[in-house]
């Protein structure tokens, strides 16, 4: 496999992994625009529709547009890309994570929701709140590897609705059925867990490895700190 195709891989794979929680996203909109019909499952959402609104959006543009960050190919032959795709990404995972967290504390709970879940959104929304926050005071301290490690962070928290498909999925195809509060609570933050643990370890990998190719960053970044 050449290079060129092997630097498409994991952005691709990122992008699938949003695709299905993007066209559930967009098919509530619709809902949401057309008029419905309401059930106990969307009622929250026609009962303060702006949250969700502002959410399903910001979390489609942050998850796809945030893919094209780990292609490190792309980013040597469009130098200004990467910071002007920040200039994006930062006020749309600001605004997906807080928005979440507004829905997570406001709306009514679905059947299936419980306690575990409703502090695990909390805790996992304001974990990219703050990845966010820190990133972008690295970046102003240019201190860039700190700030593309606090973006990984975020991107993979950001990206949890997708792997949660994947967790979902042994309990439907063994199991069957909606799973209860706590199998669902289990599965959810098992998601956002796998994401992390992923991220860490691409960072660690980063950190231990300066010579591999650098996932977010062009070489002549890497480091700790750039002086001019």
């Amino acid at each position: 496999m050449n290079s060129a195709k092997s630097d498409w891989l994991i952005p691709a794979g990122l992008i699938a992994l949003s695709i299905v929680p993007a066209v559930a996203g967009t098919v509530r909109l619709a809902q949401l625009a057309g008029g419905a019909a309401i059930t106990p499952e969307n009622a929250r959402f026609f009962a303060a529709p702006l949250p969700v609104v502002l959410h399903i959006p910001a979390v489609i543009v942050y998850s796809i547009l945030g893919a094209f960050q780990f292609s490190a190919g792309f980013r040597r032959r469009r130098r200004g890309w990467h910071r002007a795709a920040g200039r994006i990404l930062v006020p749309c995972g600001l605004l997906a994570a807080l928005s979440g967290l507004w829905m997570a504390h406001f709306y009514s709970w679905p059947e299936g929701d419980g306690q575990l879940l409703y502090v695990e959104r909390l805790v996992f929304g304001s974990a990219m709140v703050v990845s966010i926050v820190l990133a972008v005071n690295a970046i102003r301290l240019r201190n860039f590897a700190s700030h593309g490690e606090w973006m990984i962070r975020a991107y993979a928290i950001g990206l949890g609705a997708g792997t949660q498909v994947l967790t979902h999925l042994p309990w439907f195809l063994l199991v069957g059925g909606k799973p209860g509060e706590l199998p669902r609570a289990v599965l959810m933050g098992a998601g956002w867990a796998i994401n992390i643990v992923v991220a860490e370890w691409i960072i660690r990998t980063r950190a231990a490895r300066p010579s591999a190719v650098d996932l977010l960053q062009p070489r002549r970044q890497r480091g700790i700190t750039i002086s001019r």
